[in-house]
């Protein structure tokens, strides 16, 4: 096993596909995951029967199973595809895994969130009815921003289990981080790329905590004040 530096602007290239995957398919994610919430939280039996067997199996199968689903899947209804302009997007690699990681990672956000709207406190949201506020005020201006202040933590570890679990993209043929370690191991032989491909892992791993970190520091405005100065009074001291 030998530590080089050479293979590393290959990593490097591919830990920055690990991360336009993991984080696209993140936000994006997120944009489908409020609605899911909604929708098991508020709506009618129906919507909200199909959303949680929807929720439960993007939750309870392997996400390299559903990755397969849509890459060989898809092939199988190319003449649909195609008659719905849809094709040139599920033809490519690239795509399809974007496509599996944001229906994945909608699911499990949908359920953080969905707690998160449950904990807010029926206070605030009687509060609000009493002032006449509209349902749709009520979550833009309570219980949304309320909601993922409390479910910031949770979604943080979504993101690292985003990109971690990112890695099954190189069994489509995508060069993303472990794609270009299983590359570079196929020229060399030398197992030693893959403890590399680990610590850039980790390293991304801890920026990505780092950043999450100030991100649920400034969205919590109870963080942000400054320590009170000691009294004099109740410390002791003389007035």
């Amino acid at each position: 096993m030998t530590f080089t530096l050479e293979n590393w602007p290959l990593l490097l290239k591919g830990a920055g596909l690990t991360l336009q995957l993991a984080i696209g398919a993140f936000f994006i994610g997120a944009l489908v995951a409020l609605p899911l919430a909604l929708l098991r939280i508020y709506g009618n039996k129906l919507a909200s029967g199909i959303v949680r067997v929807l929720i439960s199996f993007l939750r309870g199968t392997p996400m390299l199973a559903q990755l397969f689903l849509v890459y060989y899947g898809a092939g199988q209804f190319r003449p649909q595809l195609q008659a719905l302009g849809l094709w040139t997007f599920l033809r490519e690699p690239y795509f399809c895994a974007l496509l599996t990681f944001t229906l994945n990672t909608a699911a499990y956000q949908a359920e953080i969130l969905r707690g998160g709207i449950r904990a807010v406190p029926a206070g605030e949201v009687e509060a609000a009815k009493a002032i006449s506020m509209s349902f749709g005020l009520q979550l833009r201006r309570i219980i949304c921003p309320h909601a993922y202040r409390i479910a910031m933590p949770a979604l943080g570890n979504e993101l690292i289990l985003m990109i971690k679990g990112s890695a099954i993209a190189s069994v489509v043929t995508l060069l993303d981080l472990m794609g270009q370690a299983r590359l570079i191991f196929a020229r060399t032989f030398d197992f030693g790329i893959y403890l590399q491909a680990a610590i850039l892992y980790l390293v991304i791993s801890f920026a990505v905590v780092r950043l999450w970190r100030l991100l649920e520091w400034w969205s919590a405005p109870q963080f942000r004040r400054s320590a009170p100065t000691s009294n004099p009074v109740t410390t002791g001291g003389q007035p």
